[in-house]
């Protein structure tokens, strides 16, 4: 029970902190629209739902190009982005296992050095990786005047260069310590996956006003049930076979981009017409110079 309670603070503290980061790093104007409807806003999971595969996945590969870190490094980084691609979610007891093992290759480092990276990386290997179509849906909130914003295990320093690169509102992700300007080694809370993510979707509702019951959530993992539950619209985007089965049951939407076959209850959101260091899983493995 204490390891239960402990677990669920620590899932709190992380959704907090992610929400805090969005709000201190500003936001992008949400659209052109006349109308701006202030109290209802999307939130998008990003690996295999808004960009194809996993985002820390293509960091470490522009890391390992860089000479960061060594070929049998990437190799396993592979060999979890086969598993990743093939069953369509996330291994979180992989994460947790080796996440105090990465924390310590990036405690000292500077975070400047991770976004200027991350910036790099991303025009390299990420952008040509979004899905067109739910880039679309993004879309589509930005214009009826609403924020988007993306909710993500990734570090918060790339998910927001993500998020801005995408002209979207901003971004929740996995929050590391830092103290002037350089990594302590340690999380804030947890990395930012499962119930932190409702966590986070939550805070941030609170402090934008947001009215929770108006927003709407795209994931394509059974392990974001917790998030698309917390709103009032849910929607499977290339969903893993679990997350399938809930959707259906519960009468969710569901959108598959990735063999362009239509899927259960496509249509627009009814929302519309009236969601270091995860990353430092991989990516503080990767900092690891030879």
């Amino acid at each position: 029970m204490i390891e239960e309670a402990t677990a669920v603070d620590r899932a709190q503290r992380a959704g907090e902190a992610a929400a805090a980061a969005a709000v201190a790093a500003g936001e992008t104007p949400p659209s052109a629209a006349a109308d701006r409807d202030l109290t209802a806003a999307a939130f998008f999971d990003v690996d295999n739902t808004m960009m194809v595969g996993a985002s820390i996945f293509h960091f470490a590969r522009g890391l390992a190009a860089r000479k960061f870190f060594t070929t049998s490094d990437l190799a396993g980084f592979a060999w979890q982005q086969i598993k990743f691609r093939l069953g369509g979610r996330e291994d979180s007891t992989g994460i947790a296992g080796h996440r105090d093992t990465a924390l310590s290759f990036v405690a000292g480092r500077p975070v400047d050095e991770v976004v200027t990276l991350g910036e790099e990386i991303y025009d390299e290997l990420m952008a040509d990786r979004i899905w067109a179509g739910t880039r679309a849906l993004a879309q589509m909130h930005l214009d009826a005047g609403q924020r988007v914003w993306l909710v993500t295990a990734t570090p918060v320093e790339l998910a927001l260069i993500i998020a801005r690169r995408l002209g979207l509102t901003g971004a929740l992700g996995t929050v590391a310590e830092s103290v002037d300007g350089h990594y302590t080694g340690r999380l804030v809370g947890e990395i930012l996956h499962g119930p932190a993510k409702a966590h986070a979707v939550r805070a941030l509702a609170a402090t934008e006003g947001l009215d929770l019951r108006r927003c709407t959530a795209y994931s394509d993992s059974v392990n974001d049930v917790p998030m698309l539950s917390a709103v009032g619209t849910a929607v499977a985007v290339n969903p893993d076979a679990e997350l399938r089965d809930v959707a259906k049951e519960r009468g969710w939407q569901i959108r598959d981009f990735r063999t362009g076959r239509k899927a259960a209850r496509i249509g627009v959101p009814s929302v519309l017409g009236a969601g270091a260091l995860a990353g430092a899983v991989a990516a503080g493995v990767a900092y690891r110079r030879r």
